[in-house]
């Protein structure tokens, strides 16, 4: 069964392309033509171990079926030398589309056989491997990738990169995680940087659960591709834009198992998956502890319905949300009308706030024609629209009281279009509430900023009479004080003279008071000069006299002790 599908073509058509990643014991043949029903682009297969595919022809029966209808198919391979890696390219190639290396799986196990992460050490033995298939395969179309996780340090991861790109590889993936990190945040930055060094395409892969994911990621990042895994399996139908699994998508699964015969356990643990968002707590006890592919569809169809009972629900959802729709767009009129007021409201308090117009002129705009012919409708204009945007408001609170207080049942959890309009019914409400309320506020806000603005133009207009009033005031007063100085002048030019003369006489008489006394001060200081003069030569006489005795006395007291001596 040849293949005829160039993977490199649906890059070149310049959208994201969706692959399914290789996940152990899930991404098997049943699970691929689930998710290529739902926008899956490409598909991988379970990583096989290219040793044992080459070893046994059991292990190439069991790890690898396809058939016609999946493709395109990547077939992914973990090996440690490039020839056996070449040898198993070789047997797959007739029945796929491309092979590719996994350089990211950091499970011990297959680290320590030399498998997975540790190759993104090995960047010589990954440029051998790329070398080695491109030479051995002979169709120029078949693919040759390499899926990879990130080093610490990005120049390594860089540099295996551009020499994997040198030996021709034909794109790479690259989960954005280090291989000790699990459930760390994804570093998109390091997807971005290889992207930017690389001229082949790249796919991300991480943490991508739903179809927005898709699109944020290939913005913030560049890349050509993205690739889930934990995502598919709880959505099979993520690609297709539900955000939980749909209905439909569970009975989808329940045929294409039992049409290839998977195992039980394959098939019960899918659906586990699948109904782990939508399904209580309970409702999962009960049937992750089902142990027959018959007890699982009577579950199904007792819990959930049919699979027609699913078309005709579905129908019926359509048809609901058709004619909700219709009304919702009539609904819509009304509210643009008053969106439009809000913004006019707006436009027009803008205009009252600029600056460099004054209150004044405003007062002369408000007092043309054109408003004294609107002024005898202007205060029932004024109440009817209070009154109009007041019975929005209550609506849209009732709306949102509504919507906000209703629980999404069952059905709702199964039809994510259905759980999606009750979402967007509150938002609507929502936003209604909050137009129909600043369109009230500010119509309100309009009326008193018009009444301050006359008022402040009233008041203005009397602020500069008084101004005026004040000045003249202010001049007359002037001149009365400049006439006054005058008339004080003219009285003391008159009496000048006079002054003059009895000013001169009374400073004669009281210099001569001050001669006087300043003589008398001078004939006792001459007096008490000569009676110090005579107490200081009696103190002289009186101190010789005092030696004079103090002598005689010294010669009696000799002349006694003498005289003392002698009669002894």
């Amino acid at each position: 069964m040849d293949r005829h599908i160039n993977v490199m073509d649906m890059f070149e058509t310049g959208k994201v392309l969706k692959v399914c990643a290789p996940m152990v014991r899930y991404s098997k043949l049943a699970f691929r033509c689930l998710v290529r029903k739902y926008d899956c682009d490409v598909c991988f297969t379970p990583m096989i171990v290219a040793a044992d595919f080459m070893r046994s022809v059991k292990a190439r029966d069991s790890e690898f079926t396809t058939k016609r209808a999946d493709q395109p198919l990547i077939v992914q391979f973990a090996a440690k030398d490039a020839q056996t890696l070449a040898d198993a390219a070789c047997v797959v190639a007739p029945f796929s589309d491309g092979v590719d290396v996994n350089c990211g799986c950091p499970q011990r196990w297959a680290m320590s056989e030399g498998y997975g992460a540790c190759l993104i050490n090995k960047p010589d033995l990954v440029k051998d491997m790329v070398r080695q298939v491109r030479n051995q395969i002979e169709n120029p179309d078949y693919t040759m990738s390499i899926k990879i996780r990130i080093h610490k340090d990005m120049r390594k991861t860089v540099d295996l990169c551009q020499k994997a790109e040198s030996a021709g590889v034909s794109w790479i993936t690259v989960h954005g995680r280090t291989s000790d990190e699990r459930h760390q945040p994804v570093h998109y930055d390091a997807i971005k940087t290889i992207k930017d060094s690389l001229s082949i395409p790249v796919i991300a892969n991480g943490d991508i659960k739903t179809l927005r994911d898709v699109e944020s990621i290939q913005n913030l990042t560049g890349v050509d591709g993205v690739m889930a895994a934990r995502g598919l399996l709880a959505n099979p139908a993520m690609f297709a834009g539900y955000e939980e699994t749909p209905l439909e998508c569970i009975w989808d699964w329940v045929d294409i198992a039992l049409e290839h015969g998977t195992p039980f356990t394959c098939f019960h643990h899918h659906l586990m998956y699948m109904l782990e968002r939508i399904s209580s707590q309970p409702e999962r006890r009960v049937f992750n502890s089902l142990s027959s592919t018959s007890g699982v569809i009577d579950y199904l169809n007792n819990t959930y319905g049919s699979f027609e009972s699913c078309l005709i629900r579905e129908v019926k959802s359509h048809l609901y949300l058709a004619t909700v729709s219709y009304f919702d767009q009539q609904m819509t009129l009304q509210w643009t009308a008053v969106a439009t007021f809000l913004y006019v409201e707006i436009g027009i308090l803008l205009l009252l706030c600029i600056p460099f117009i004054s209150a004044r002129r405003w007062q002369s705009i408000f007092k043309l024609n054109i408003w004294n012919k609107l002024s005898p409708f202007w205060n029932k204009g004024f109440l009817t629209m209070i009154i109009v945007l007041v019975v929005l408001f209550l609506d849209a609170v009732r709306e949102v009281r509504k919507y906000s207080a209703t629980e999404p049942g069952k059905d709702a959890k199964l039809h994510p279009n259905m759980y999606d309009h009750l979402h967007m019914k509150l938002f609507r409400a929502q936003r209604n509430l909050y137009i129909s309320g600043f369109s009230l506020f500010l119509w309100l806000v309009m009326r008193r900023v018009i009444t301050l603005i006359n008022q402040l133009a009233t008041a203005t207009g009397t602020t500069a009479a008084v101004q005026s009033q004040a000045e003249s005031a202010n001049q007359a007063a002037k001149k009365y004080m400049e006439d006054n100085e005058l008339l004080k002048q003219a009285l003391t030019n008159g009496t000048e003279e006079k002054a003059t003369a009895e000013g001169s006489e009374l400073l004669r008489e009281e210099l001569t008071k001050l001669t006087d006394e300043l003589k008398t001060s001078e004939d006792a200081l001459k007096k008490s000069q000569f009676e110090s003069e005579a107490m200081k030569k009696q103190s002289e006489g009186l101190t010789k006299e005092y030696d004079r005795l103090l002598m005689e006395h010294q010669d009696l007291q000799n002349q006694l002790t003498s005289g003392d001596k002698k009669d002894d």
